[in-house]
């Protein structure tokens, strides 16, 4: 189930009755990315935050299934030099992003999360978890086909990863309950391009029952 409405519902039956829409599945060897779950994202008193307590539970209960099963789990922050100079255009489009200096308290995973020190973090400074880091091949030498994406927010650094997931071959899952946006409206409709385009949005449930039937060999 990707959509709560038949709005959604009706997108994408348009969708598939045009051929888009199909199914990517799980292939063997899937890892969670937990996208931006950081402070500066999570903490109301940040101007870029939202409310995002659900989705930090619903993404808690995800990774307690991976780490059950050793499944492979990475996070992302994004961080800037105090001059900014390595942000680009981006802050020139979002300027809230100034406060996402590196070693300051925004940039840091949000608490609840519990990483673990063999978890790692990548840091980034745009949208998609693969632009300019090592994500890709750090997946590919451990033999992932299947990168499930969580965080924030769909309609920015979520949609970017499950894009590049896409072009880089691997198959994107999108638990629904585990992504949110600022705007509800840009949430659902990110969703459904999402699931019409780029990769499959389900139900945290059949995520996690996918994951408990996995071996976890590559």
């Amino acid at each position: 189930m990707t959509t709560k409405n038949d709005t959604g519902n009706s997108v994408l039956d348009g969708y598939r009755s045009k051929g888009l829409a199909g199914r990517v599945g799980f292939g063997r060897r899937p890892a969670i990315v937990v996208v931006d779950f950081i402070v500066g994202f999570t903490d109301l008193s940040s101007p870029l935050a939202s409310a995002l307590d659900p989705q930090i539970e619903a993404t808690c209960a995800l990774l307690d299934a991976a780490r059950s099963r050793s499944t492979p789990v990475f996070f992302t922050t994004t961080a800037y030099e105090p001059d900014l100079t390595d942000a680009g255009l981006f802050i020139a489009k979002i300027p809230s992003l100034e406060i996402l200096v590196r070693g300051s308290r925004w940039v840091e995973l949000d608490p609840r999360l519990q990483r673990r020190p063999s978890e790692p973090v990548i840091e980034k400074r745009y949208a998609s978890a693969f632009f300019g880091t090592p994500l890709a091949s750090t997946l590919t030498a451990g033999g992932v086909d299947t990168l499930i994406v969580a965080g924030c927010t769909t309609s920015g650094c979520v949609r970017a990863t499950v894009v590049d997931a896409l072009q880089h071959g691997f198959r994107a899952i999108v638990p629904i309950e585990c992504v949110g946006d600022r705007s509800s409206e840009q949430h659902a409709a990110n969703l459904i391009d999402i699931d019409g385009k780029y990769g499959d949005v389900i139900d945290l449930a059949d995520v996690i029952g996918a994951l408990e039937g996995l071996d976890g060999t590559p």
